[in-house]
């Protein structure tokens, strides 16, 4: 009793055939089908996108050491208030 016997997707099918008709389902199946190909690609394409943006960031020239930076900044600024008062 819970389970569809085969008559019961019988008469679905003829249901479904009359709601949409025998030429639009083939219709509807190959534009489900473009939608699917269109998705995949669109996935291909997004990770070639982030392998190609995690390639830029690992190609970024290294820093030199021993360069002005913030921190030799913020400890000139200290000695000269030091100077200062």
């Amino acid at each position: 009793m819970g389970t569809f016997s085969i008559w019961h997707w019988l008469i679905v099918l003829v249901i479904v055939l009359l709601l949409f008709g025998r030429d639009r389902i083939p219709k509807l199946a190959g534009d489900l089908a473009k939608g699917i190909k269109e998705f995949k690609s669109g996935m291909k394409d997004e990770d070639k996108d982030k392998a190609d943006a995690a390639k830029t960031v690992s190609e970024e020239p290294p820093t030199i050491e021993g360069s002005a930076t913030t921190n030799n900044a913020a400890s000139d600024d200290t000695a000269k208030d030091k100077n200062v008062a």
